[in-house]
């Protein structure tokens, strides 16, 4: 049997299961009451990872839930077609495919090979974890114009070999690689 969380003790990033579906901990706030024989109530943030729908609920201190059938597999990107985007098990050497509502934007930080890990819950694969920095090639940026700093804006867009357009230093030059933070998708430094 799987175990059990008393709600007062999920904490952010904590992994839970709600009404037989996987959900991640965004926030918890526990308020307890001042009168004599008030209960103590914790109120969730929390996104189901079957349906990525975000909301907030909540619990009594003392509710229970059940620790969700959820691993994390080593995988590595392969492709992306009409059925979904192809990653290949690097346990088991199975090809699991996700449907574009499953990735999100994870495709803006992927190129062919990338070691990522798929969330499978109750043996499907259901959605992927990014590591947090990426390196990626400067595939196009303006070159830097001289005096630019005077309009007070110190950065331009630079269009990287995926794709996404993200914001950099007047100083990145084309074909340079640089760090992305997957989760806010900006520059984190010079690779």
């Amino acid at each position: 049997m799987a175990a059990l969380v008393e709600a007062i003790h999920v904490k952010r990033k904590d992994l839970f299961e709600l009404e037989n579906a996987p959900y991640v901990c965004l926030d918890s706030d526990i308020s307890t009451p001042t009168a004599r024989g008030g209960q103590t109530l914790v109120r969730l943030k929390m996104r189901n990872l079957l349906t990525n729908a975000v909301f907030e609920k909540t619990f009594k201190a003392n509710d229970k839930f059940k620790e969700p059938d959820l691993v994390l597999v080593p995988a590595s990107y392969l492709y992306t077609d009409g059925d979904g985007s192809h990653f290949l098990d690097q346990e088991s050497f199975e090809t699991l495919t996700l449907g574009a509502d499953r990735i999100g934007n994870a495709l803006d930080y992927l190129l062919e090979g990338a070691l990522i890990q798929v969330h499978m819950y109750n043996g499907n694969p259901i959605g992927v974890q990014l590591p947090i920095f990426v390196e990626l090639d400067v595939a196009y940026t303006e070159p830097a114009v001289r005096g630019d700093s005077s309009s007070g804006s110190v950065t331009k867009a630079a269009k990287l070999e995926t794709g996404v357009e993200i914001r950099v230093p007047l100083f990145i030059k084309e074909g340079e690689k640089v760090k992305v933070t997957t989760e806010t998708g900006e520059f984190a430094g010079r690779a």
